[in-house]
């Protein structure tokens, strides 16, 4: 059972850590092609539908799963899959989960309550500007933390358990 755990834990891992790559390398880089108006409603469509419960039990599994096979694996405080596991953990919360909760999500509220339609362009202009920097930068921390985490889980699963 530990190691049917261990699997869904780097599964889900890997599904955060890709999805956020992906918005990295594709989705973020399209979108700062576009006018400002375009890009803030785009990011406000995108912002509403992630919060689904597909992304939330990837989400929020990840960091319910790495404590808990971190735990499983724990023999002595000195085994390298669970010093791995622990590590992995440690990354995801604070890296990915704390930025997302912290950095992210506060940008995301303020853009969903900009209302497109009656702003201004300078407004519009404004308020990209407000967001976009920002978000892409926590953006990055969060996606190298979802990537080193899942390094860590690929790692300890090429571990001896001890």
């Amino acid at each position: 059972m530990t190691n049917i755990i261990l699997i869904i834990t780097a599964t889900l891992t890997a599904l955060i850590a890709g999805l956020f790559y992906a918005y990295s390398c594709s989705v973020n880089l399209g979108l700062g092609r576009l006018t400002d108006k375009e890009y803030l409603t785009a990011m406000q469509s995108i912002n509403r539908a992630i919060l689904n419960p597909l992304f939330f039990s990837s989400f929020i599994g990840t960091l319910i799963m790495l404590p808990l096979c971190t735990y499983l694996h724990y023999q002595q405080i000195n085994g390298t899959r669970f010093i791995l596991l622990f590590a992995a953990t440690l990354v995801y919360a604070t890296g990915t989960f704390g930025i997302t909760i912290l950095g992210n999500v506060p940008l995301n509220n303020m853009l969903d309550k900009f209302n497109i339609k009656t702003a201004s362009i300078e407004e519009i202009s404004v308020q990209r500007e407000r967001f976009e920097k920002s978000w892409l930068w926590l953006h990055n921390i969060r996606t190298v933390a979802a990537v080193i985490s899942l390094i860590l889980v690929i790692t300890s699963c090429c571990c001896n358990r001890e």
